[in-house]
This record gives structure tokens, sequence and C-alpha cells, in this order.
């Protein structure tokens, strides 16, 4: 968030990502996404400039913080859920490059290797034109 200056001194934190435009006519006008415009009493280069500089502050935080919040990667085979499974549906393309050149989609099975051999397909049967 940015902090500027209304009018009346007062001060307000604005998203720079939900900024759609700014005009300086003469007074800066923040033109939001959403259609909402407040007036500033900053110069539209200050603006510009708080925006840069935030957008480097996100940049360098991401690069100087430890991944604490992405998720630990494990293999598929190893993954203990009961839930549902996912498969990944190919289309001709993938279709054509395993040998199937009927057009259906190819689903390939994301099951645990005890489970099911990775090398398990299903072949979808193609939609008909006519019923």
């Amino acid at each position: 968030m940015i902090v500027v200056t209304r009018l009346n001194d007062s001060r307000f934190a604005v998203n720079p990502d939900l900024i759609e435009r700014i005009h300086e006519t003469p007074d800066t006008t923040l033109i939001m996404v959403d259609g909402a415009k407040y007036i500033v009493t900053e110069p539209m280069a200050v603006v510009i400039e708080m925006i840069a500089r935030y957008r480097a502050r996100i940049v360098s935080l991401a690069y100087d913080a430890p991944d604490l919040a992405a998720p630990a990667t494990q293999p598929l085979g190893s993954r203990t859920s009961t839930g549902p499974q996912l498969g990944i549906v190919r289309g001709s393309r993938g279709a054509a490059s395993t040998g199937n050149e009927g057009g259906g989609g190819l689903v390939s099975a994301l099951r645990p290797a005890e489970q099911a051999p990775a090398t398990s397909t299903t072949t979808v049967p193609a939609p008909t034109g006519a019923r």
C-alpha cells in the first residue's frame, strides 16, 4: 500500500495495483479500476515514484525472505491422501505423441505407484457427432 494525502490533509492508504490511471489537471487524481476517483495533494511524479518504490520493496521481500510459505514438494507417488485421484487429460497433441490417432483424449492416472503402474492409461472414447 502507498500512503497519499487528500486535499483536506487526511492521509489514507491505497493499493497501487488497483490504480488504473493517474491524471494531473491541475490536481492529481487517482482513478481506480472500479471507477473510484481520489484527488490527492502529491504530484503525479511523486505518486509514480511511490508506486515504483512499493513494487521494488515487494520484489525485494520476495527475494530476501526464506521460502517459509512455499509448500513442501514431494513426488506424486508419496502422497498419502485418500481423497479423489486426479488425472491428466491429453488432447489430440498428447494423443498423437502416444500413437493414438483417434482424436480422443488419453487420461493418465496419477495414483501412487503401489496402486497402479505409472504406464497405466485409460482411453476415453471420442464424442460422436450424431445422437
